[in-house]
């Protein structure tokens, strides 16, 4: 680090005497910043090059237990590693992956740009932290997904070139995260940065093998070191020639990659982005995106056939008092449980699978006759006040907390109507109950409720 920055190190070292950086990211497709800084009930600050992006107090305030949180309307995260996603040019219709998804950071920015429109699928080797990172996709609202716990080399047999945009937040020796979190420091060694160059270039490979011709390539670490950032670009340029350097953002405190020689120059690593913690307000980051030419090969990506299904009475009945559009050609229902699949699907077959689409919710048989039980995922994915039967809780309702607790509640019948009921925050959904007369059974997850 001292050769790296030079006449800079001193202020380098001098950063970790400083407090580290806590950040959230809104949810835009549930509410816009200004609107969210004005019903914020903790003080917030703008992150500068982060249209969405906050800073708050992380040793006073806690931002996980607040009920806004529960309700989708913000993510958790340090606000360097904001920028990547930021950065990766998406549109909705898109089709767009991310590799090294969980724990859904980057995954919940890129599906949120997409507006539900397009495909989102978030891959993480871990099963562990897959089932984390499903978990917070589903808790942003975000039903467009197909979320896999797979290696690339075996997705991209299935897929081909057949994504616009590809997101590489790569595992790194994590230099970046020495001030945030000092596990990291403990767990770092000479030999690391050296390993992780390795486990990179097989990462990034893969990664460009999917990207379509045209498309974009957005490859990060939050690590400092050259040999896992500009020497992997290196050797991706050299490995897939028919990928170019773009220019990625111009924030006044982005630094640019390190050039050494001609050969650097010609590749224009300059157009790499740099986050140090003693110049911005962020912990550190490596970026680099990626144009990969529209004369490069095309291999497709045969998707399934999604044959429309006679869809079962209680879940039309249920989808009549949805309050969006819900295509009923792309429902389709499998052991029970009916799934929504995005508009652009990709072959799965032979893929660890999590999560296909979003989950509607599943049948549950009664003595009488059968009813279909929405998701959480569901709720979480509508629009504000998007069912015809909801609960409308006010912030300082006690009844919010004793909701996100599990108990039953006391709702009177002017509130909602008997059945199914979808709970909300001021609008914003919450989860599902089932309402008799004056008294509501909690159908909030359990493995999602407050401790």
């Amino acid at each position: 680090m001292k050769q790296m920055l030079g006449s800079e190190y001193d202020s380098y070292l001098a950063s970790f005497d400083a407090p580290r950086k806590y950040g959230l990211r809104v949810n835009t497709r549930k509410i816009s910043p200004e609107e969210f800084r004005r019903i914020a009930p903790f003080p917030l600050e703008p992150v500068p090059w982060i249209d969405d992006g906050f800073y708050y107090d992380g040793v006073n305030v806690r931002p996980a237990k607040d009920p806004d949180y529960l309700a989708g309307l913000y993510y958790l995260q340090e606000p360097s590693a904001m920028t990547p996603a930021a950065l990766l040019p998406v549109h909705p219709g898109d089709a767009v992956l991310d590799t090294c998804a969980a724990p859904g950071g980057k995954s919940t920015e890129l599906g949120t740009r997409l507006c539900g429109k397009g495909v989102l699928v978030s891959n993480d080797i871990s099963p562990s932290r897959s089932r984390a990172l499903l978990r917070n996709i589903e808790g942003f609202g975000i039903g467009n997904t197909v979320v896999l716990s797979e290696s690339l080399d075996k997705l991209k047999q299935n897929t081909g070139t057949f994504f616009d945009a590809v997101l590489v937040d790569a595992p790194c020796s994590g230099e970046g995260m020495f001030r945030k979190d000092d596990k990291l420091i403990k767990a770092w060694s000479a030999d690391r940065p050296a390993e992780f160059a390795d486990l990179q270039k097989s990462i990034v490979l893969n990664a460009a093998d999917m990207v379509r011709p045209g498309g974009w390539l957005l490859y990060s670490t939050c690590t400092f070191n050259e040999l896992e950032d500009e020497g992997t670009i290196r050797y991706l340029l050299a490995s897939r020639p028919e990928f170019s350097l773009m220019p990625a953002g111009d924030y006044e405190g982005f630094r640019h990659g390190f050039v050494h020689n001609d050969s650097d120059a010609a590749l224009h690593l300059e157009r790499c982005i740099r986050i140090f913690p003693h110049v911005m307000g962020g912990e550190g980051h490596f970026i680099a995106l990626m144009k990969k030419s529209s004369d490069a090969p095309f291999t497709g990506c045969v998707p399934p056939v999604c044959r429309p299904e006679k869809l079962p009475d209680e879940l039309t009945e249920f989808l009549s008092g949805v309050k969006t559009d819900i295509p009923a050609e792309r429902i389709t229902i499998r052991d029970g449980r009916a799934f929504l699949l995005p508009e652009k699907q990709i072959n799965t077959h032979g893929l660890r699978v999590l999560r296909n689409g979003l989950l509607l919710g599943e049948y549950k048989k009664g003595n009488k006759k059968s009813r279909f039980e929405p998701s959480e995922a569901l709720a979480m994915a509508l629009p504000r006040d998007g069912f015809s039967n909801s609960l409308r809780l006010k912030r300082d309702d006690e009844r919010v907390i004793r909701y996100l607790k599990g108990e039953t509640i006391a709702v009177s019948e002017d509130e909602a109507k008997d059945g199914t009921v979808l709970v909300t925050l001021e609008g914003w959904p919450l989860g599902w109950g089932r309402k008799n007369r004056c008294q509501m059974k909690n159908r909030y997850l359990p493995g999602w409720r407050l401790q």
